[in-house]
């Protein structure tokens, strides 16, 4: 991510050409007010659009170093001032500086002829202050290093005559001063010495040479002392540019006019030619507006008698829309975070139309529908951050920047920037569901996976990395981790230990789903855990109640009717559902069956009358049976007394019970015989130590004796006092002591 702190300051420098490579140009750091570890830092470089990096950087040092030498001629040409302009790119946060070196000249081109001699063809009746047209010199210094004025040697017939021009140069002309005379001399040979201002002075010459001829007194005269014509920069070679017309009085060969270049700029050299008969102008080469926008050419008319005269063409080059705007990349960011803020700068760019006026105005802009936007400063444009970035929504932006002139036709140029977008983290972990349900069957492995829980993170990499977490909480009063567990990377949730559904039918916990990130964001989700029930409880017995020391008889008179109500087994069943669901069944009967139970309900009826044959005692076997699978049964013994007294009934069951009591009796037996024994032991050892205190103390010792009293407890009746209901007998053990 980068920031912008574009200072926008500017320097200028003034260093002659022709110095040597590693010439200091500016100190940088002093003129600025840098620091150099800030060049260092920000990996300071230098940025122009010309090919040719003439100035160097030197970071170590902060100053600005000549990397190649500098020709201003080859650089410039005639235009003056002649400067160099590049700006000193900054990074982390990005800035620019803007550099102007001024290229100034030095003497080092002499003044030159493009002729190194020209001939004249005179009439020896040429009058005083005749003119002639003479080349002119080229230097390709300017200033006081340009040309400054002409030599003419001898100085017999003719002076120099200097006349300045509308493009700044003076023209040479050649003033006849003494008439000549073809008889004393038809030859004659001068000397012009171009001469320049530097130091030291330098020169060139052109040979002159003069033939004296006949009588030829009247000189051609241009139709105009000024053309201008107006030429396309992308005319085709042979495009007539201009034509020249002259007249001459005479007639004859002394009429015939001849057209030539006379002088010529230095960069329309081989660009033109003139048609010697016609005077038509004509484009020989390729034009271009972005390097020399005015052409100006001095045309000569001369007869064949040596007059001569001369007129200036001007030619002003007409833009045409031929370059597209260049685009240059100062600086970039490749990555940006997406939590940065708007107005945060992207790219620098620097963009350039050689053409001019509305050819060369440029207009940039970027894709719609982007969070980013351009804005410029003149010739510079930076890409910054208009809105929110969101790499969940986009990781990647792929921003094109076109750049269109406003030519007719436009011409445009564009350039594609590829952003990534780091990620940062903001999107805490989601879970798939609201909440989790989850079953599992009782009495499972302790271990045993339960189901799992996921949560995604929208972000990318370590920020995206889920963890499961199982929060604190309690259940029954124990902490919710001796129940379950949950894996940190996997989320799967196991059970700690074995569940039992009569202790616990449900509980609930959470989850918290952390990412990786820093810092790190969490969700929760409620996950509650249904235990279902396995058939592991056979059923209990509430009645009749069996115990060890008593029988429970039920008696039935012997006049009861069919489906006469004998008792009701009652039972239960801890576990739920059908393994709760209970069935009866008489498993067998001591006679031909006369009672029968409900399937449902356990009640114990009479399916017949009661008849003498039927004994007074019934023993009854009734199974309770779950409905699980497998299924778990229990079984109560139900004894019945076929009966109308209850004398009858406790003759009949004294022997039915004969058999127990004897067992219980002896065991009873047995055990009071210790007790006798261990208790006469005691008294003894208590007898003979008070005896032995007694005699040693001399004391009476009053010993008092109790026998133990065994209590008889007579047998209990109960009767409910209702034919129709059933009776219970509870006939208890009796002891005889």
């Amino acid at each position: 991510m980068l920031s912008l702190s574009v200072a926008l300051a500017q320097v200028s420098y003034s260093i002659p050409e022709e110095m040597t490579k590693g010439s200091l140009v500016g100190n940088i750091v002093k003129d600025f007010g840098l620091d150099i570890k800030r060049l260092k830092s920000g990996k300071a470089r230098i940025f122009t659009t010309d090919s040719h990096e003439y100035i160097g950087l030197n970071r170590e040092r902060g100053v600005l170093l000549i990397r190649e030498r500098i020709d201003r001629e080859a650089l410039c040409g005639e235009t003056t001032p002649c400067a160099i302009h590049f700006q000193i790119i900054l990074e982390n946060p990005m800035e620019f500086y803007s550099v102007t070196v001024e290229i100034t000249d030095v003497n080092d081109n002499a003044p030159f002829f493009e002729k190194s001699s020209v001939t004249f063809k005179i009439s020896e009746s040429a009058v005083k202050g005749a003119k002639f047209i003479l080349d002119r010199a080229v230097d390709h210094d300017v200033g006081s290093n340009g040309l400054q004025t002409y030599r003419l040697e001898p100085t017999d017939n003719f002076v120099l005559k200097l006349r300045d021009q509308a493009d700044g140069k003076k023209s040479v002309e050649m003033i006849l001063e003494k008439p000549l005379d073809r008889e004393m001399k038809e030859h004659l040979k001068f000397i012009l010495t171009a001469v320049d201002g530097g130091e030291p002075q330098m020169t060139g010459t052109m040979t002159i040479l003069i033939t004296v001829l006949d009588v030829n007194d009247n000189a051609p005269v241009f139709s105009k002392a000024v053309y201008k014509a107006l030429l396309n920069e992308n005319a085709p070679e042979g495009t007539i540019v201009e034509r020249v017309s002259a007249s001459d009085a005479d007639q004859g060969s002394n009429g015939e006019i001849s057209y030539s270049i006379s002088s010529i700029a230095d960069n329309a050299r081989g660009l033109f030619e003139v048609n010697s008969e016609t005077g038509e102008i004509s484009l020989k080469g390729k034009v271009d507006f972005e390097k020399t926008r005015t052409f100006q050419i001095d045309i000569r008319a001369s007869d064949d008698g040596g007059l001569v005269d001369s007129c200036k063409v001007i030619i002003e080059i007409i833009d045409v829309n031929d370059n597209k705007p260049n685009i240059h990349i100062m600086s970039q960011s490749t990555v940006i975070a997406e939590d940065a803020k708007p107005g945060t700068v992207v790219t620098i760019i620097k963009v350039q139309d050689a053409d001019s006026g509305d050819n060369g105005k440029v207009q940039c802009s970027i894709d719609a529908n982007i969070p980013f936007e351009m804005k410029s400063t003149n010739d510079f444009y930076t890409l910054v951050t208009d809105g929110e970035l969101d790499r969940e929504s986009a990781s990647e932006y792929n921003i094109s920047v076109s750049c269109s002139d406003e030519g007719v036709p436009s011409l445009s140029s564009s350039v594609t920037l590829t952003l990534q977008i780091s990620d940062v983290n903001d999107n805490p972990p989601v879970f798939e569901r609201s909440s989790y349900e989850a079953y599992i069957v009782e009495n499972n492995t302790p271990g045993l996976s339960i189901f799992t829980v996921r949560a995604t993170d929208a972000d990318w990499n370590q920020n995206a990395r889920v963890s499961y977490i199982l929060e604190d909480s309690s259940v029954n009063g124990a902490s919710v981790s001796s129940y379950v567990s949950v894996s940190a990377d996997s989320g799967v949730v196991h059970a700690v230990r074995s569940l039992d559904y009569e202790q616990i039918k449900d509980f609930q916990f959470r989850v918290r789903a952390q990412d990786g990130g820093s810092p790190p964001l969490s969700s929760n989700v409620t996950v509650k855990i249904l235990i279902q029930d396995q058939n592991d409880n056979p059923p209990q017995v509430l009645y009749p109640v069996q115990t060890g020391g008593s029988l429970v008889t039920e008696m039935v008179p012997r006049s009861a009717d069919v489906g006469y109500l004998v008792t009701k087994v009652v039972a239960v069943d801890v576990d739920s559902g059908q393994n709760a669901w209970l069935s009866y069944k008489l498993q067998r009967a001591t006679d031909r069956p006369l009672f029968e139970v409900g399937l449902q309900n356990g009640e114990i009826r009479t399916i017949r009358q009661v008849t003498d044959k039927d004994a007074v005692k019934q023993r009854l076997s009734v199974t309770v049976e779950d409905n699980g699978q497998p299924s778990r049964s229990a079984t109560v013994i139900v004894n019945v007394a076929v009966a109308d007294s209850f004398p009858e009934v406790m003759s009949e069951f004294t022997d039915f019970t004969q058999d127990k009591e004897y067992n219980d009796n002896l065991t009873f037996y047995l055990v009071l015989a210790l007790a006798v024994v261990s208790f006469l032991f005691i008294t003894c050892l208590v007898v003979i130590i008070s005896v032995k205190i007694y005699r040693w103390r001399q004391s009476r010792v009053l010993y008092h004796s109790n026998l133990p009293v065994i209590p008889y407890y007579p047998p209990r009746y109960s009767d409910s006092g209702d034919r129709d209901s059933p009776a219970c007998v509870q006939l208890r053990g009796v002891q005889d002591h």
